[in-house]
C-alpha cells in the first residue's frame, strides 16, 4: 500500500510537469502562429500600459517640480554668492584706492626730509574729520607729548594745507587754509613776480570757497603757474614752504587790490597723513 502512494505521487508529479511543458510548448507554438496575441493577453497589456502612465503623469509632474525647485535654489544660491562676491570686489577697490592715496601721502612726506632739511618733521594720521567743519579742522593723532605745538604748520601732499591751533598730549586739532573763519590765523605769502621783484600778501578764502592770494599791490605781475610760499612774516609760520601756484588774477570787490587765486599743492580734500613742521633753532 505504501509503495503503491509513493508511485502513485511520483506519477502525478510527473503528469504535472508533462502537462506544463505541454501547455507553454503550446503557448509558444500558438504565439508564434498568430499575428495578434490573445485577446486576454492583450487586454493584460493595455491595461498595464495605462495603469503605468497614470502613475508616470504625476510622478513625472512630482520630479520636474522637485528639479525645478532645485535649480531655482541652486540659482538663488549662485546669485548670492555673485552678489558677495560684487560686494566684496567693490570694497576691495575702496580699500585699494584708500591705501594707494595713503601710500602717495607717505612719499610725498618722506620726499619732504629730503627737501626740507632745515626743518623739524613729525608725521601724524589724520583720526577725524567732522561733517561740520570738514572745511575748517580735523584732527591728528600727534600732540604735546611728541614735540607739536600751536601754530606749527601741516603739510599733506607737498603743500601746506593748515597750521595746528590746539595740542593735546597726544592729539592735536589743525586749522585749514580752507576755513571760513574770519578770525582765523592767516598764513603770509609771497611770490616772485615776473619782474623780479617779490610780492607779498596772505591766503584767504572766496564767497566760493576758493583760496585766494589778496592784500596784494599790482599782482597783475604774478603770471598763472607761478608758485606760492609762505614768507615767514609774523613768526607763526616757516618761511618758504609752498602753498600752491597762481591760476587766475582778478580784482576784489572793491577794486582796491588785485585777488590772485590760488591751486592748492597740498591735498585738503582727503589727507591721510600729514606732517607738522617746524624750523629748526640754529645753536
Amino acid at each position: 500500500m505504501k509503495k503503491f502512494l509513493q508511485n502513485k505521487k511520483l506519477l502525478s508529479t510527473f503528469i504535472v510537469i508533462i502537462v506544463i511543458f505541454t501547455v507553454l510548448g503550446g503557448s509558444v507554438s500558438l504565439r508564434n502562429k498568430r499575428n495578434a496575441p490573445l485577446l486576454v493577453q492583450s487586454l493584460g497589456n493595455d491595461i498595464v500600459a495605462l495603469g503605468t502612465r497614470i502613475v508616470d503623469v504625476p510622478v513625472g509632474l512630482i520630479s520636474g517640480g522637485l528639479n525645478s525647485a532645485h535649480e531655482i535654489l541652486n540659482a538663488q544660491d549662485e546669485n548670492n554668492h555673485l552678489k558677495r562676491q560684487i560686494t566684496n570686489l567693490g570694497q576691495t577697490k575702496v580699500r585699494n584706492a584708500s591705501l594707494e592715496k595713503e601710500n602717495r601721502q607717505l612719499k610725498a612726506a618722506l620726499n619732504l626730509k629730503d627737501t626740507l632739511s632745515g626743518y623739524t618733521l613729525i608725521n601724524a594720521s589724520v583720526i577725524s574729520r567732522a561733517p561740520d567743519t570738514w572745511s575748517d579742522l580735523l584732527t591728528i593723532n600727534k600732540g604735546s607729548s611728541s614735540g607739536i605745538k600751536k601754530n606749527m604748520a601741516v603739510m599733506c601732499g607737498g603743500g601746506v594745507i593748515g597750521r595746528i591751533v590746539e595740542a593735546d598730549a597726544v592729539s592735536s586739532k589743525v586749522e585749514l587754509i580752507t576755513t571760513t573763519d574770519e578770525s582765523a590765523n592767516r598764513f603770509s605769502v609771497q611770490a616772485d613776480a615776473a619782474n623780479g621783484k617779490t610780492v607779498h600778501g596772505i591766503i584767504t578764502v572766496t564767497a566760493n570757497n576758493q583760496l585766494a592770494f589778496t592784500q596784494v599791490v599790482d599782482g597783475r605781475k604774478l603770471k598763472a603757474g607761478t608758485k606760492v610760499y609762505t614768507s615767514g612774516m609774523g613768526g607763526n609760520s616757516p618761511k618758504g614752504l609752498l602753498i600752491g601756484t597762481v591760476t587766475q588774477t582778478t580784482h576784489d570787490s572793491f577794486g582796491l587790490s588785485d585777488q590772485i587765486r590760488i591751486k592748492p599743492a597740498g591735498d585738503i580734500s582727503d589727507p591721510s597723513v600729514v606732517t607738522v613742521i617746524e624750523r629748526q633753532v640754529a645753536n
